[in-house]
């Protein structure tokens, strides 16, 4: 397999973008090597400049779940591009989709778009603060809620820690308003709003963990939450950015019973266009400007390309059959992964929820930041090199979600588990 042209690309862009890419995962740092670069992808395959073809696995991370190119999202995208990319001004797009979107999250009274998830996190944050009166937010060890200066903080040692920036530039005067704590430890986090609940607004929280692999619910975790929340007033926001359509239409929310006070959405609601979007209870969401006092604004936000591709990708989601095809696509691979990794003799853990899925490289159950810091991401690096000379691509990363769409096939899933046999036989010694 060549990579040539890929590797021509990189040492150009170096000198062009910090690492030479435009988001920090996509340089390849955590498995070694330099990236592909891109020239076309359809349905369920990408194709490199080398002319190199892998069955995908990261889809955009996350949003290309009816695949790559979907002729109904290209033939509508076509359509509105000859109408004008941007206006600036209200359209009947927007509409179509808020309403879409409300009625797959009945949570929500209503819904404010947005140009990414870290915008959505940031507005919705802002709006709890708004609402409660109060500064403080608390946010989970390993989730990730996009890259503004409040939400880049880390735990360390102690159950709870009070800000400790996880990047230079967030000044640690802001960063102390976030509290951190470990995922999926119910009983930290009823001491802590015990103890402070009179300062804090918020508990935002990924319900499925998707960005240190993914990491599910602990049975009563969610539930917690949300009687915790309820019971001192504070507002519970599911960050479904990730899980939102993926584990279920109606996301994590929906399939786990939870009715949180505010959701986040992106990635799926977008189409593989830039978008995000928050929403709540009415009474929080007339807070926000003009309605209310609190101010969110985005000259882009609701634009009429990426309005036009998330309602036809919801519209071929909402179709008879999608999500059980899918389910059955997710069935295959899970249960052929893990039949792979058995018969090589390598110690994994898979974990799934909906269409989003992770192998861990470790023998310890996975239930929050610290145990899934004990995969090997070693052997990770060599199964990641392997599998993309057997033409699959996987996220760069030992600790970044894989995802499937409706055009897998079969025969993909076949492909793949047998390239994860051949390469896992290698890494056994």
């Amino acid at each position: 397999m060549g990579l040539k042209k890929s590797k021509a690309l990189y040492e150009k862009a170096v000198g062009l973008m910090p690492g030479g890419v435009n988001s920090p995962v996509r340089a390849f740092k955590a498995v070694g090597g330099s990236p592909l670069f891109i020239k076309k992808a359809k349905g369920s395959r990408i194709y490199d400049v080398d002319g190199n073809e892998y069955i995908d696995y990261v889809l955009s991370w996350g949003p290309m779940i009816v695949g790559h190119s979907h002729p109904a999202v290209v033939k509508a995208l076509r359509s509105a591009i000859e109408n004008g990319t941007s206006f600036g001004a209200p359209t009947p797009l927007e509409i179509e989709l808020a309403e879409m979107v409300l009625k797959a999250y009945p949570s929500m009274g209503k819904v404010r778009m947005v140009n990414s998830g870290t915008e959505a996190a940031m507005s919705a944050i802002r709006a709890a603060r708004g609402f409660t009166g109060r500064d403080k937010i608390i946010k989970f060890e390993g989730c990730y809620h996009g890259h503004a200066d409040g939400l880049l903080v880390k735990a360390g040692s102690g159950a709870a820690t009070f800000g400790i920036p996880d990047s230079p530039g967030v000044p640690k005067a802001y960063a102390k308003n976030t509290l951190t704590l470990p995922y999926n430890d119910a009983e930290a986090f009823k001491g802590l709003v015990d103890r402070e609940w009179k300062s804090i607004a918020c508990v935002i929280v990924e319900p499925v963990v998707g960005n240190i692999g993914c990491v599910l619910p602990k049975p009563g975790f969610l539930e917690a939450l949300r009687k915790e929340t309820k019971k001192h007033g504070l507002i519970l926001i599911f960050d479904e950015v990730m899980t939102g359509f993926r584990v279920s239409y109606g996301g994590a929310q929906a399939f786990y019973g939870i009715k949180p006070d505010m959701t986040c959405l992106g990635k799926v609601i977008g189409g593989g266009l830039p978008v995000g979007a928050y929403g709540g209870r009415k009474e929080i969401m007339s807070c926000i400007s003009p309605e209310g006092p609190v101010y969110q604004a985005g000259t882009l936000s609701g634009n009429p390309l990426a309005m036009t591709a998330g309602i036809e990708t919801l519209k071929i989601l909402s179709k008879k059959g999608a999500y059980e095809k899918l389910e059955k696509t997710m069935q295959r691979l899970e249960e052929g992964l893990k039949d792979a990794a058995k018969r090589a003799g390598v110690k994994t853990k898979f974990y799934r929820a909906g269409t989003m899925f992770c192998t861990y490289f470790t023998e310890t159950d996975v239930v929050d930041y610290r145990t899934a810091k004990t995969a090997d991401t070693g052997k990770f690096s060599r199964f990641f090199h392997g599998m993309l000379q057997n033409g699959i691509n996987i996220a760069p990363s030992q600790f970044e979600a894989g995802f499937i769409s409706l055009a897998h096939t079969p025969g993909d899933i076949g492909k793949t588990v047998n390239a994860a046999f051949k390469v896992l036989s290698g890494l056994k010694e």
